[in-house]
């Protein structure tokens, strides 16, 4: 926690930290009741019916979207916004994995989960790109020198989401409105103009699945550690339930290394099955093979 509160007193003194608004979108069907709740480098606010979430069994996501205002603001193909989108519903369907079971999407469910964009703030491939000089550099001039390279603190991407969880008759249980910057210290420059919004829907889908995992706030705590489960779906493997298998697998080692070159989101992330393929409506609640 200390390395993160270091990293945000960095980003105000050397402006190395991009912004992003909470735009309300109008998805959630109330704003009713919701309280600021951030974390340290992230900018929320939250409300959730503790009892009623946590008394929740099943799930059933609707496909994540971009507002109209969001998809015109920003530069991106409607391929980098399919990829985008997919990433937040993969990474939701694996975190919601460890308590609720996910369900087909013309199923009941005692919570439909639902995530809009809101807002996203290209990257600058330029930028991105002499980041990436500078780090080469650097490992050439001094290698084996634990010598940190920020990130040049220009044409920073950003992304704002509204997520909602509404029960069975389309009330609200739990809500979230969230924004966060990639940073100078610990994001990684992709010479494409979707990688940092890439990069932070994960984060999103991290925030809001704890929010109904343990109908508290994620923020103001510790971080839970990962388990071996989401290690695992986090390499590639199988997803905990098959019905996740529909948002295709994590892009694993390849990503993590097309991550640290810079890489395009694209080129690693093949996004969700194709509807034509058998892995792309799997019996639900079952678990996916192993791989």
């Amino acid at each position: 926690m200390q390395r993160f509160q270091l990293i945000a007193v960095l980003c105000l003194l050397t402006t190395g930290c991009a912004s992003a608004p909470l735009n309300r979108a109008g998805s959630l069907t109330s704003y009713d009741g919701l309280t600021p709740s951030d974390g340290v480098l992230t900018k929320s606010i939250v409300r959730v019916d503790k009892e009623d979430v946590l008394g929740a069994k099943t799930v059933r996501l609707v496909e994540t979207r971009f507002s109209s205002k969001a998809a015109a603001e920003v530069s991106f193909s409607p391929e980098q916004r399919r990829i985008i989108g997919n990433a937040i519903d993969r990474a939701l369907c694996f975190g919601l994995s460890d308590r609720f079971q996910i369900v087909g999407p013309a199923d009941q469910a005692d919570l439909t989960v639902q995530a809009v964009i809101t807002h996203a703030a290209a990257t600058d491939p330029a930028a991105a790109g002499a980041s990436g000089v500078a780090r080469v550099a650097k490992t050439v001039l001094l290698p084996g020198v634990p010598v940190p390279v920020p990130r040049i603190p220009v044409g920073l991407g950003s992304l704002s989401v509204e997520g909602e969880a509404r029960d069975g008759r389309g009330k609200q249980k739990a809500a979230m409105v969230w924004g966060r910057g990639a940073n100078s210290f610990t994001s990684s420059p992709r010479v494409s103009p979707d990688g940092d919004a890439y990069d932070l829907s994960t984060a999103f889908a991290a925030d809001f699945s704890r929010l109904l995992v343990t109908g508290s706030t994620p923020f103001g705590t510790l971080p839970a550690l990962p388990s071996l489960e989401s290690l695992h779906t986090s390499l590639g493997g199988a997803p905990k339930q098959a019905a996740c298998e529909v948002y295709g697998r994590a892009p694993g080692l390849a990503g993590f290394i097309g991550q640290g070159v810079g890489a395009p989101p694209s080129w690693t992330d093949k996004g969700a099955v194709p509807p034509s393929s058998p892995a792309a409506a799997p019996p639900v609640g079952e678990r996916s093979p192993a791989t």
